[in-house]
């Protein structure tokens, strides 16, 4: 046996404030720690699986796979051992002392100081480790890496608290083996019947043998060191039983063991194709976004087995960027095993594949959309879907139909209405879906571009994510309408008595047009009178092939160049302050108001002002010279 070598390290800072959140936060759901240290060992044996694909040496001669739960109710510990890939003494140390740093700060970012929503991240930062402290005060981490020889094995040992220890101990077998020192208050579960129950609640579905000691009667003696194993578990895997002979509470446990979230999946889908293809999905749709829902390089997609042997995790080629949130597995008969991400990524199978997989989330949301649950869904992915509109052509009708909005129709900001919604209540005589954009709700609501519509009855879609600009240049119609951005364009005159006012509108201001044009012309392509406005002064207006102001902003802010275009300056001649500015005599005077009226158009609609300091300095201006 080599030396032993015993070190003391801190925890990561982050990874104790967790152990406290796990143990404060968790406390009344106790018995989530098994089942995250059963779903760890069942993922473990997966990698071995994997790797030693290419590595058969890794199995050591030993090829059946198992995991061993084991309980003293005299020392009051409970073991979980597993014959899975394990772990070096550095992995150890790298995996047991810290959270993953590509997770770290955004994990802690995401607490809010609930702590039922707090809960609920520890499963999605892939850290339910730690729960093992919710029951015990001290945790015995037994490991060796497969391949590694006996003398490499590693302990590593925690209360909990500010550190741990780590040093060498020999293990004959590959693997990990944890025992917990139970809590006075969590000796239930160095009870045999208590573990088993747990496991059969959660655990059942674990497509390797969940092994126990038989139960012995009152009269048996044999020998406690040798005990007689029997699973308790189905050792089968969930997505290939029949859908009849699995309850809901089954297909729930499967999601939280593969997706190690805390909550329940809103929705799922479990499909068998036979045919030209061969294969088996189980697909689910989350209530909670994963913390890196906006980070489309992070590692995402489903679990990916061939003939019921683990491949991969995070198979990215099954389902395009915009469904990264669905969680799930396939099963295929039809790749080969030595599968690799590069082989995925040219298989004619697998984007045969993906595109019946695709269709089937989308499916599956479709249903979901007739039901209560929809907006929660919504409220949490929508941005995510509507990525969809650019990216999945063949598709695009179906994720259309997915979307909400919220609308002029009502005052809630709600995101909850249609477009079929919208086309069954538009005017006989509307050829075009009208919509609004601005940074927020309330700035797009209360936007100047809508008085037109507002006069004449017609509903607009009120749209404030990030995302929507580009999603509706992307759309471009739904069924057969035009999608008609209020804020660019012409608006079209809805009759000849409209057409003679805007005539009569554009000759008794011609003058006061010209001047402001002559002040404005590096600010803005033209000034013309407005069709739209009744009860602002001004607004801005770009062509319609034109980028949209937020548009250009997303994309400077990305560092993008943009083709540089100025705005239409539409005015309202009948307002008081234009008839102000077309009475005003001191040309000085008329120049600042001018500018300050296109600047407050700015403003209007979310903009920004090249010049703040300036603005400030003329409004100054303007209100001594009132005051006087």
């Amino acid at each position: 046996m080599s030396e032993t070598t015993k070190e003391t390290l801190g925890f990561q800072t982050e990874a104790k404030q967790l152990l406290q959140l796990m143990i404060h936060s968790l406390y009344s759901n106790k018995e989530i720690f098994l089942r995250e240290l059963i779903s760890n060992a069942s993922d473990a044996i997966d990698k071995l699986r994997f790797e030693s694909l290419d590595q058969e040496s890794l199995l050591e001669g030993l090829g059946d796979y198992a995991i061993h739960v084991s309980v003293n109710k005299d020392a009051k510990t409970l073991t979980i051992a597993d014959n899975g890939i394990g772990m070096s003494r550095d992995e150890a140390i790298e995996h047991l002392g810290t959270i993953a740093k590509s997770g770290t700060a955004n994990f802690m970012a995401s607490l809010t100081g609930d702590q039922k929503k707090d809960a609920q991240l520890i499963g999605q930062f892939g850290v339910g480790f730690y729960s093992a402290f919710i029951v015990a005060d001290k945790v015995e981490v037994h490991t060796r890496r497969a391949g590694s020889a006996a003398t490499e094995g590693a302990l590593w040992t925690s209360h909990g608290e500010a550190d741990f220890t780590i040093e060498s101990k020999e293990k004959e077998t590959r693997g990990t083996s944890i025992t917990l020192y139970l809590k006075d208050d969590c000796a239930d579960f160095a009870d045999d019947w208590r573990v088993r129950s747990v496991i059969k609640k959660y655990s059942d579905h674990i497509s390797v043998p969940v092994m126990m000691p038989a139960a012995q009667g009152a009269d048996d003696e044999s020998d406690a060191e040798t005990p007689t194993w029997e699973a308790i578990n189905e050792a089968t895997a969930l997505w290939t039983r029949s859908k009849a002979d699995i309850t809901d509470d089954e297909y729930q446990s499967f999601y939280k063991h593969i997706s190690h979230d805390f909550d329940d999946a809103l929705t799922w889908s479990h499909n068998k194709v036979e045919g030209k293809l061969e294969y088996t999905s189980l697909l689910y749709v989350p209530k909670n976004a994963p913390f890196d829902l906006w980070n489309r390089d992070m590692a995402k997609g489903l679990k990916l087995y061939v003939q019921r042997t683990f491949i991969m995790d995070e198979a990215e080629q099954f389902l395009p960027l915009y469904l990264r949130f669905i969680k799930g597995v396939v099963d295929s008969n039809d790749l080969p095993l030595n599968v690799s991400r590069e082989i995925l990524q040219k298989d004619g199978a697998v984007e045969n594949m993906r595109s019946a997989l695709t269709k089937r989330v989308l499916d599956m949301l479709s249903k979901l959309a007739k039901g209560d649950d929809y907006h929660q869904f919504w409220s949490t992915f929508g941005p995510v879907i509507k990525e969809g509109l650019g990216e999945d052509f063949a598709n695009k009708d179906k994720i259309a139909k997915l979307l909400r909005f919220s609308t002029t129709h009502s005052d809630s900001e709600v995101q909850d209405q249609s477009f079929d919604d919208y086309l069954g209540r538009m005017k006989p005589e509307q050829d075009k879906i009208y919509y609004v954009f601005a940074e927020n709700h309330n700035t797009a609501r209360r936007s100047p571009h809508l008085e037109y519509f507002r006069k004449e009855g017609i509903e607009v879609l009120i749209l404030s994510d990030r995302i929507d600009d580009w999603a509706m240049m992307q759309l471009g119609e739904y069924e057969g309408k035009k999608l008609q951005d209020v804020a660019k364009g012409d608006l079209a005159q809805q009759s000849e008595e409209a057409k003679q006012a805007q005539e009569a509108l554009e000759q008794s201001s011609e003058s006061l047009v010209e001047r402001m044009k002559a002040v404005l012309s590096e600010q803005v392509e033209s000034v013309r009178p407005s069709v739209r406005l009744t009860e602002s002064p001004t607004c801005l207006v770009v062509g319609d092939f034109d980028m949209g102001a937020q548009m250009r902003r997303i994309m400077e802010a990305a560092g993008q160049a943009v083709p540089k275009t100025k705005p239409v300056l539409e005015i309202n001649p009948e307002h008081p302050l234009l008839k102000m500015l077309d009475a005003e005599s001191d040309e000085d005077k008329f120049s600042d108001l001018a500018m300050i009226l296109f600047e407050q158009a700015q403003l209007a609609e979310g903009g920004q002002l090249d010049d703040p300091a300036a603005y400030v300095q003329r409004l100054n201006a303007l209100l001594l010279k009132l005051s006087v």
